[in-house]
């Protein structure tokens, strides 16, 4: 993942050389292959590449077009051959990615983002009319950050030198933290009021006085895929996975997967090998990295993982997360010196690669790492009936919905009218049913921050439409939203950096699964029914057929009751509660509760203590006007003690 950044100043003046060296130097850890820039009329583009592919390594960037355009890529293109076949004869199989985009831009203009399928951000500034085109793919694997004022625009790849370098502070975004929360805040968001994300499937237009967001592409609700036979439907399932897996193995290193245990990382692994084999993977070898903790009673994924290994007769890295210090878990070391001079974008993770990966990194070559998110969501890992139910509903098939809710609610347990109910609310408003309460703000935020930012705390639900696409559609899309989320909240890694892809969300195995009929994915008796089927032979069985993977919440709890005077200390003067987010005295009973081993939103709770840590680093950086006039102290305060 190479990095971009540039500045344009309306009126032309040069950018000062002691900004643009701290901006170079702040880049340089993600960038570490070569340092290019570009600089003419008060513009000046800075490029740091991070080679992962064999063209990337020829490219030269910032590039200028023969329009004059100069464009900096970062990304991947999964549909070269298409691309080139259609653009023009001077294109060879060898051409860049860089000169394939560019060559797009020149016959197609802005129209040519909706063609690229891939992992990508890029900019393009155009002196002819003086704007600049920022835009990203429809997952929003990458990142592309901007700020406008009144005399110039910046962008860049990090949050970093726009937040850190801007002469000024900034205002904390609440909607930002209350979507911190949920399911991550919403994708356009930064911490920063005034400095923006380029949205997944979008491009901005930018001009001085002039700021346009258009989305250049999206799923096609009326693209529907019917089969008489179920093998057709798992023969079509196999050839879109294997090529979304085979896009992401396009390296000319050795590329390195997270491999669990459980289906999702273990049909990726096992996928890319069937692909290695037949000659068809674009890198030298895939090299396997694996977690596991005997100490937890419900969670050791070792079996499971080693069942993979022997199928391909190769161990990967392993390691034990169980030898950790569990108080380690909730209160991360401090960062070395140096990182305290960063802005990090995100609580809890400041990008830095952990010892052991970095280990495992170094030991093999690797620089793409395959990641199984977004399997859980779009395999039907899920195993609810509401979609299908929704759609019979939405359908007017009633006796199709009366024979499904009765054999439903015989696997489920549930009385019929309970799930009857499930289905048929989601077509109600918001303000008259409600949102469920797995889906509630935690009991310990203030209640006025609460009932500021209720869509985001509740990971902005929306009312499904009973008229136009089918329910399931507009489920699968709002749920690829909160995964944009969460990839627009996850930090760019560097010492040493390296690039996350995700075969589960490449644009053409969703568009397969958001087109086939619901009841493909998920079955009263099996959840992930089409994955299962369409796998057996390429995943062991022992995968395929095992139990779902245990959620595990011991280590925090065990954290916080080993270090009980640590937790207790901090709800006393709570950056979070001077800042109208956290009610002292509810996040002092729910640590209690956590220490009795009682039942709690554990995810939420340690969202908190990281949330509490990373606002008193943006207090001690000073880039952010933050409110620190902390209240008397409260009557409760005097009984944590205890």
């Amino acid at each position: 993942m190479s990095v971009q950044f540039g500045r344009w100043n309306f009126e032309g003046q040069p950018l000062a050389p002691d900004y643009i060296e701290k901006v170079s130097a702040t880049l340089a850890p993600y960038g570490p292959d070569s340092n290019e820039s570009y600089s003419k009329g008060g513009v000046r583009i800075l490029y740091r590449a991070f080679h992962t592919t064999k063209e990337s390594h020829r490219e030269k960037q910032p590039h200028i077009s023969p329009s004059g355009a100069v464009i900096t890529w970062d990304g991947r293109l999964d549909n070269r051959a298409e691309l080139i076949s259609e653009l023009s004869e001077s294109l060879t199989f060898n051409s860049t990615d860089l000169a394939i985009v560019a060559m797009a831009f020149e016959k197609w203009g802005a129209d040519c983002f909706s063609k690229f399928i891939g992992d990508w951000a890029l900019s393009i500034w155009n002196p002819g009319n003086r704007s600049l085109n920022l835009a990203k793919d429809p997952i929003g694997t990458r990142h592309l950050y901007y700020s406008f004022d009144n005399d110039h625009i910046t962008w860049s790849t990090i949050l970093d030198p726009l937040v850190r370098l801007a002469g000024k502070t900034f205002a904390l975004n609440e909607e930002y933290i209350a979507g911190w929360f949920s399911t991550f805040p919403a994708v356009d968001l930064t911490p920063c009021v005034g400095i923006h994300s380029v949205p997944p499937s979008s491009s901005v237009l930018l001009r001085p006085g002039k700021h346009a967001v258009s989305k250049y592409w999206d799923f096609d609700p009326k693209n529907e895929i019917r089969y008489r036979t179920e093998a057709e439907y798992e023969e079509h399932f196999r050839v879109v996975f294997a090529k979304a897996v085979q896009r992401k193995l396009r390296s000319d290193r050795p590329v390195l997967a997270e491999l669990s245990g459980g289906r999702d990382s273990s049909s990726i692994v096992c996928m890319a090998d069937t692909i290695v084999a037949r000659g068809a993977a674009d890198t030298p070898r895939l090299d396997t990295i694996s977690y596991y903790d005997d100490s937890e009673p419900n969670w050791n994924e070792r079996p499971y993982f080693t069942k993979v290994e022997e199928k391909r007769g190769r161990t990967g890295w392993h390691v034990n997360v169980g030898a950790r210090d569990p108080e380690k878990i909730l209160a991360p070391e401090p960062p070395p010196e140096s990182a305290h001079a960063r802005f990090v974008p995100t609580p809890g993770y400041d990008g830095r690669t952990a010892p052991h990966f970095r280990m495992c990194m170094a030991s093999q070559g690797n620089r793409v790492v395959l990641s199984g998110i977004g399997g859980d969501e779009v395999m039907g890992g899920v195993p609810t009936p509401v979609p299908e139910l929704e759609n019979l509903l939405a359908r007017a098939q009633f006796g199709a919905f009366a024979h499904q809710l009765k054999v439903w609610a015989l696997e489920k347990r549930k009385p019929w009218f309970h799930l009857f109910w499930e289905a048929a609310r989601g077509f109600f408003p918001l303000a008259l049913v409600g949102v469920p309460k797995y889906m509630r703000p935690a009991p310990w935020l203030q209640s006025s921050f609460v009932k500021r930012h209720w869509a985001a705390l509740t990971g902005y639900p929306s009312r499904t439409k009973l008229f136009g696409p089918l329910p399931s559609f507009q489920g699968n899309v709002g749920t690829l939203d909160a995964l944009r989320r969460q990839l627009a909240r996850t930090a760019l890694p560097f010492e040493p950096p390296f690039e996350k892809r995700y075969p589960y969300l490449d644009r053409g195995l969703l568009e397969f699964m958001f087109a086939i009929p619901r009841e493909q994915l998920v079955r009263p008796t099996q959840r992930r029914s089409l994955m299962r089927r369409a796998l057996v032979g390429i995943v062991p069985d022992e995968i395929l057929n095992r139990k779902t993977k245990a959620f595990v919440a011991r280590s925090p709890m065990v954290a916080i009751s080993n270090d009980w005077a640590h937790f207790a200390e901090m709800t006393q003067n709570m950056l979070s509660s001077s800042l109208g987010i956290v009610d002292p005295e509810r996040i002092s009973d729910a640590l209690q509760k956590v220490r009795r081993g009682e039942e709690l939103p554990i995810v939420t709770l340690k969202r908190t203590l990281f949330l509490e840590d990373w606002l008193k680093d943006l207090r001690a950086l000073g880039i952010m006007n933050l409110d620190t006039t902390f209240k008397p102290k409260l009557r409760w305060q005097a009984s944590i003690q205890g």
